[in-house]
């Protein structure tokens, strides 16, 4: 094929001169309609090869998905089988006609859950320090060895529940009142500084006696008696002791 070029620039006048222009036009409208008419053809082979390439992955997926979607049937085949005897098609129509009628409840318990949830996201920090001065605190305490008092704590009521009978418990309950007045008059300050009087001297006495510093004849036992303390001493015990046995009960003689 071949294509005549003609100059417009030498082109002759007249009438035929006016036909090859013409035909010189027709021809650039028919060329530029090949090349949009080739552009189309290439678009329209691209989408062609795009959908073939679209269709051959779905198909490949398919072919994947085929042995898994048989596999879960089979499975659910399996367990709706087991199910059928506990629950029939009429009990799930009834739960979905419940869940339907209770949706503005459930609604609302999801956000009760919500709301729950976002009290424990505030509540976490501060659920964590208090964990943290909480075994803080419990190591201190062992440390110091609270717990070990508290196993020896253990220990001694092991003892007296061993050693008391229940009638004993029932005789400590009985005189509890008077457990507690007395242990309240001993506890009170000036008891207390006799207890402790009493018990220094004691000790200061029996290391004199342990030194051979105590006389212990009658003679500077008698002696001794001209010492107002001593003789102050003698008779605030005498004084007690008759009071202690004021208050002691008697024994009637069947004689």
């Amino acid at each position: 094929m071949s294509t005549v070029v003609i100059d417009s620039a030498v082109a002759p006048a007249g009438p035929r001169g006016d036909q090859l222009s013409e035909i010189n036009r027709k021809l650039d409208l028919m060329t530029q309609s090949i090349m949009v008419l080739g552009q189309q053809v290439n678009y329209l082979m691209e989408e062609a090869e795009d959908n073939r390439r679209r269709r051959r992955m779905w198909d490949d997926l398919m072919d994947d998905l085929q042995p898994i979607v048989k596999d879960v049937y089979n499975v659910a085949e399996e367990q709706l089988e087991e199910m059928q005897a506990f629950v029939q098609l009429d009990d799930i129509v009834a739960l979905l006609k419940r869940l339907v009628r209770n949706t503005r409840n459930i609604d609302e318990v999801l956000d009760y859950m919500e709301s729950a949830q976002d009290f424990v996201r505030d509540v976490s920090p501060l659920t964590k320090e208090m964990m943290t001065a909480a075994t803080a605190q419990l190591e201190d305490f062992e440390r110091k060895g609270y717990f070990g008092f508290a196993k020896q704590g253990m220990y001694v009521m092991d003892q007296i529940v061993t050693s008391f009978s229940e009638e004993d418990v029932k005789q400590l309950g009985d005189n509890v009142v008077l457990i507690l007045n007395t242990v309240k008059a001993l506890t009170q300050p000036e008891m207390m500084n006799m207890i402790n009087g009493l018990t220094q001297g004691f000790h200061e006495a029996e290391a004199e006696a342990d030194a051979g510093k105590l006389h212990t004849g009658v003679f500077s036992l008698i002696g001794q008696m001209n010492d107002p303390e001593v003789r102050r001493g003698l008779a605030i015990t005498l004084a007690a002791m008759k009071r202690i046995s004021a208050q002691a009960p008697r024994k009637v003689s069947t004689k």
